[in-house]
């Protein structure tokens, strides 16, 4: 899709509701299900994380971010995910923290994002954090510069990818709360897009087949 299209298009997402839990359930684990129902009652006590959601144009065709996280001794080690991490205290809100975090993870200043709205946040129960996705895009083509230390690789996802329903999978996998379980997901050429960042997408996916 032409880039500039598509950004006249989703401004039309200012005004329509998020569907919310009925877009996340339809990627969330059967064990995650069981866990966010078991821990809603503790998610104010989680700690806020904020993630940016960031199209932009290659080539003239609309892109979306996807990083892949560096192998570590953590829960979501080398999982695909969107920019973004935990709120700081020089943030002055959750936006400000997906933007900084942005920069800092694949080099893209703010002054060259312009932020649309935010999406559902979803709870992660493994890491205690409740993550809120904001929806931005730049009018302009990017060049990332990686944060090597935290970020391994960028996957640039053509839209018409993520609107593919051929895309959606599922996979047998090893989590940080279960042993291989089959888990809806995203194939995102050879990456397995699941949990958090699946069900956030998920929302994203079904907004914007509203406006596209």
């Amino acid at each position: 899709m032409n880039h500039s299209d598509f950004i006249t298009a989703i401004h039309k997402l200012v005004d329509v509701d998020l569907p919310a839990r009925e877009s996340h359930i339809k990627m969330a684990p059967l064990e995650r299900i069981k866990q966010l129902e078991e821990a809603s009652l503790n998610q104010s006590t989680a700690r806020n994380a904020a993630v940016l959601m960031l199209f932009y144009p290659k080539n003239r065709t609309t892109h979306l971010a996807l990083i892949k996280r560096n192998s570590y001794p953590g829960v979501h080690s080398s999982q695909i995910a969107f920019p973004g991490g935990k709120v700081e205290l020089e943030d002055e809100n959750l936006q400000q923290t997906a933007l900084r975090e942005t920069h800092e993870e694949i080099g893209v200043s703010p002054d060259n994002i312009q932020v649309l709205k935010n999406l559902t946040s979803v709870y992660i129960p493994p890491s205690n954090f409740l993550v809120h996705p904001f929806l931005g895009f730049s009018s302009t083509e990017i060049s990332f510069v990686l944060q090597e230390d935290e970020v391994s690789g960028i996957i640039e996802t053509p839209l018409h990818l993520l609107l593919d329903d051929s895309s959606l999978v599922s996979k047998s996998i090893e989590t940080s709360y279960a042993k291989m379980i089959d888990v809806p997901a995203f194939q995102i050429y050879e990456h397995t897009v699941w949990g958090a960042t699946a069900m956030m997408l998920s929302e994203l996916k079904d907004m914007l087949k509203l406006v596209l």
